[in-house]
């Protein structure tokens, strides 16, 4: 009789393993497809533009050396390369006129600033090797450096605008914490989305000259998801009023939003249905790991830095989970999904 039962929970954990695995395929199957999509829309949207615009350049080209029959082509080419290598440095032409400089203590600190969160505009890089060598070795100090105080600013913030509320409500009211947990959860994106973007989105439209409203709101997307094409940076236009002030702006703007993203990030992260729908990805080998799984308590977790500490009673009642099922959850400090 145990034999069978033995068996029996054997074949019971190998279709549950075989299906772990034909879901995670079936996952990176998606995400290639989705991969190829993005790949055939942008080559379709863009394709035509980079075509125009490398016809236009050829008749500026050929035309102006019409008109300069003097100057010799080959000159001409010298010329526009160095001025190209130039710009992928942060240094144009059109601008040194201005007193504009890509170094001074505010652009160095929006620079830092920039390489720290990951999002690296790419407009000004380092020009001399002992930059270049600096920069890698203060990136590889910085990043989990960075990444441990968010985490750490995440966990504590977490407490106060997420957990509290959800148990207040919870216990003042009656009602349901998964649904609690859900119209919170969809109330703070509204506002940080409102806060972080819709409403810098229109001071950038305003303090920049050639920025629209969809292209403010583009930076601010670009930026605070940590892409960071480089496009559109503030603060490079010419004869900018009080530069180094709104520099300082833009780097403090940058810090507090990226934290804003992280805590809706973690907020949605801990909703009950989306936990457990990332768990039917994971790879589950026996019971321990079942109720551990492979990420560590069903999040992408940063080390926890207060694992020593012990947890109140008041902690462990903000740390219960969004649902009423028998599994206990323990938030693990410090985690955030970025």
């Amino acid at each position: 009789m145990f034999q069978s039962l033995g068996n029996t929970n054997s074949c019971l954990r190998l279709m549950h393993r075989n299906r772990s695995i034909c879901y995670f395929l079936l996952l990176a199957l998606a995400y290639l497809l989705y991969l190829s999509f993005g790949a055939l829309i942008f080559s379709s949207v863009e394709l035509p533009y980079e075509d125009n615009l490398r016809q236009e350049l050829r008749q500026l080209k050929s035309r102006f050396l019409e008109e300069n029959p003097c100057l010799a082509p080959d000159s001409l080419e010298r010329f526009l390369d160095r001025v190209l290598e130039a710009n992928n440095y942060g240094v144009s032409v059109l601008n040194n006129s201005t007193g504009k400089w890509n170094w001074d203590f505010t652009s160095s600190l929006f620079f830092a600033t920039t390489v720290l969160t990951t999002t690296g505009y790419g407009h000004t890089v380092p020009l001399s090797d002992g930059g270049k060598a600096f920069c890698m070795i203060y990136s590889l100090i910085g990043i989990p450096f960075t990444l441990l105080f968010l985490a750490s600013m995440v966990q504590r913030i977490m407490v106060h605008v997420t957990r509290r509320p959800i148990q207040y409500i919870h216990t003042r009211w009656g009602y349901p914490k998964q649904s609690v947990a859900l119209v919170h959860a969809l109330l703070l994106g509204l506002l940080i989305t409102s806060c972080f973007f819709f409403v810098p989105a229109a001071i950038f439209s305003n303090l920049e000259q050639d920025w629209n409203f969809l292209e403010s709101i583009y930076f601010c997307f670009i930026s605070l998801s940590t892409i960071g094409l480089g496009d559109y940076v503030p603060g490079e236009v010419q004869h900018q009023q009080f530069r180094d002030l709104y520099k300082l702006g833009i780097t403090v703007y940058l810090m507090i939003g990226l934290t804003a993203v992280l805590v809706v990030l973690e907020t949605f992260c801990e909703l009950q249905k989306l936990k457990e729908f990332k768990r039917i990805f994971y790879l589950k080998k026996d019971k321990l790991e079942d109720e551990q799984t492979i990420l560590g308590h069903d999040q992408l977790s940063f080390p926890s830095v207060t694992d020593s500490v012990p947890i109140t009673r008041e902690q462990q009642k903000l740390n219960e989970p969004l649902s009423t099922g028998p599994v206990p959850y323990q938030f693990t400090e410090g985690s955030i999904n970025r």
